[in-house]
C-alpha cells in the first residue's frame, strides 16, 4: 500500500494498534518520512493508552471501564 497524507488521514481512524505498529515499522525502513511516522505514532500511543488504561482499570477492579467518558462508572453506594 502507498502511504499518502491522504490515504493515512482517510483510513487512520479505523486501523487497529497491531496495524498502525507494522506501518510505523514499514516506515521506519522505508520512505522515514517524520510527518507521517509522528502521524502514526500519535494515533498508536492513542489506542494503547486506552487500551493499558482499560486493562487497568479492570484489574482494580472497575468493571465495565468507560472509556468515552475516561472513568469508571459511578457506583451507588448509599443502599
Amino acid at each position: 500500500m502507498k502511504l499518502t497524507w491522504r490515504s493515512l488521514n482517510s483510513q487512520i481512524n479505523t486501523m487497529t494498534e497491531e496495524q498502525l505498529l507494522t506501518l510505523i515499522n514499514a516506515e521506519r525502513v522505508g520512505a522515514k518520512r517524520l510527518t507521517i511516522l509522528e502521524r502514526l505514532h500519535q494515533r498508536y500511543s492513542i489506542l494503547r493508552g486506552a487500551r493499558e488504561r482499560k486493562e487497568l482499570m479492570q484489574e482494580a477492579g472497575a468493571g465495565q471501564y468507560d472509556q468515552t467518558e475516561g472513568r469508571a462508572p459511578v457506583v451507588d453506594v448509599s443502599t
